[in-house]
């Protein structure tokens, strides 16, 4: 059967409605159920059409915004790290990327509770992450201890900055391994030193031997292997607790205020300090964490 529309404009510049037409024969009764079916689909339509004026596509832009100004502080504390550490302010270089992991910290999970994760997101932290945990820890330890093995002899120097570039390349595979891996990986364990944790070991020595009047020269030849260190442990494939399923109820909120309590005790007495041990224990507990690992494979083998 034919079925004719007749366009009716209604008042105000609205839509207007569609009037079905059918031809019916003699003895025949209309189709009225064909004749709703239209009309719901004309106001589906016209519904759809004034959903976007509803004011939910600007707060959902703002969700996915929110996390993602987050990265770009973190981008800016990593960018300005490496201009102090170039103009021989390697304390202040140290202070702006542990602002950077604060920063880095607070993104992925404003992303998750206000549920804005997207690929463009993680793309984007790890560009963050390569300028505030790769290439601004290795300068900031360059220009303040590595660059002074020049002055022992030319290949001492190319010791010094094939340290920091080690500690650069590794973070940039890291970082790459990791995007190829976040949809099949184990979301409570890291494979590899995450870069934050790398950075901030290495800046806690910086501060903590520039606090305590220690030069850099007294400590290149200590520096230049364990910046080495930290960027192989970051491609290494050993596995480190990544806190994302920490058990935050397990003995209850009270338990958990004195831990806080207690760290900014700690970080008040001697901040470097207690950066720098927290930073190495991290280090370590990795290694004891896949020996265990293999020990209990062993065991069920």
């Amino acid at each position: 059967m034919d079925i004719f529309k007749l366009k009716i404009s209604g008042c105000g510049g609205s839509l207007g409605r569609m009037l079905i037409i059918a031809p019916v024969s003699v003895g025949q009764t209309p189709n009225l159920e064909l004749m709703k079916d239209q009309q719901q689909d004309n106001q589906a339509e016209q519904d759809a059409a004034e959903q976007p004026d509803s004011g939910k596509g600007p707060r959902r832009a703002a969700f996915y915004l929110l996390p993602n100004a987050f990265t770009t502080g973190a981008l800016l504390a990593g960018f300005y790290a490496i201009i102090a550490a170039i103009g021989g302010q390697p304390m202040v270089a140290a202070v702006a990327v542990f602002v950077a992991g604060i920063l880095d910290g607070l993104d992925g999970r404003v992303a998750r509770m206000t549920n804005s994760q997207s690929d463009f997101g993680v793309q984007y932290d790890s560009l963050s992450d390569m300028v505030s945990f790769g290439m601004a820890p290795a300068m900031i330890v360059y220009t303040w201890s590595l660059q002074s093995l020049a002055e022992v002899s030319p290949m001492a120097g190319k010791i010094g900055w094939l340290a920091a570039f080690i500690y650069t390349a590794c973070s940039a595979l890291r970082l790459a391994r990791f995007n190829v891996q976040v949809a099949v990986a184990d979301k409570r364990y890291f494979q590899g030193l995450a870069s934050p944790a790398a950075a901030g070991t290495l800046v806690a020595m910086v501060w903590f031997c520039h606090d305590n009047g220690i030069s850099g020269e007294q400590v290149r030849w200590l520096m230049a292997p364990v910046t080495a260190v930290l960027g192989l442990l970051m491609f290494s494939r050993l596995r480190y607790f990544s806190f994302k399923s920490w058990p935050m109820n397990v003995r209850g909120p009270l338990t958990w205020g004195l831990i806080v309590v207690l760290i900014f005790t700690l970080l008040a007495l001697d901040t470097p300090l207690f950066l720098m041990l927290l930073g190495w224990l991290y280090v370590f507990s990795g290694v004891v964490l896949t020996l265990k690992g293999r020990r209990r494979r062993e065991r069920r083998g």
